[in-house]
């Protein structure tokens, strides 16, 4: 029996710094004013939440971006999302494991879900390679209930000319 070699499944990290140009693409269409998953090296909004205030004991109001650890427990911050009072918008940047549960019980339960063509290069500036895994934006519009989630597909940097789908 051959062993699968782990490294293409996961780099052993979880904190995965949202790409600048992704961030500023939605913020121009959401407006963001909580981003619950920060450290203070990589926050996005002016009020953010770092690992030692864990962001899913804190309270979620406005408009929502959230690039969650990559772990085991991915699934705990859709479900702050989805019972947080006063949100408008919970935007969700994660891998696009469809073979998973959380992605079938929380994505797939999405307004939209945006596939990013090809792999991200996360960091803020420091990444020298692609992601091992591919990645997706879900958006949940939390004053009206989904009905079936609109999938669109994304280009994987900043757009400089008009893309022709």
């Amino acid at each position: 029996m051959s062993r699968i070699n782990q490294s293409w499944y996961t780099t052993g990290n979880d904190d995965w710094a949202t790409p600048r140009w992704l961030f500023d693409q939605l913020n121009r269409e959401f407006n963001f004013t909580l981003d619950p998953c920060a450290s203070e090296k990589n926050a996005t909004c002016p009020n953010f939440y770092t690992a030692a205030q864990d962001g899913r004991l804190q309270p979620w109001t406005g408009r929502v971006f959230c690039n969650p650890p990559y772990g085991r427990g991915t699934e705990e911050w859709f479900k702050k999302a989805r019972f947080a009072q006063d949100l408008e918008y919970a935007v969700f940047l994660t891998p696009a494991r469809t073979d998973t549960a959380w992605f079938h019980r929380y994505i797939m339960h999405a307004h939209e879900i945006r596939f990013i063509r090809g792999r991200l290069t996360y960091g803020l500036g420091e990444a020298k390679s692609a992601a091992p895994f591919p990645s997706c934006v879900s958006v949940f519009h939390c004053t009206t209930p989904p009905t079936f989630p609109k999938i669109l597909s994304i280009p994987n940097r900043p757009q400089t000319e008009e893309v022709i789908p």
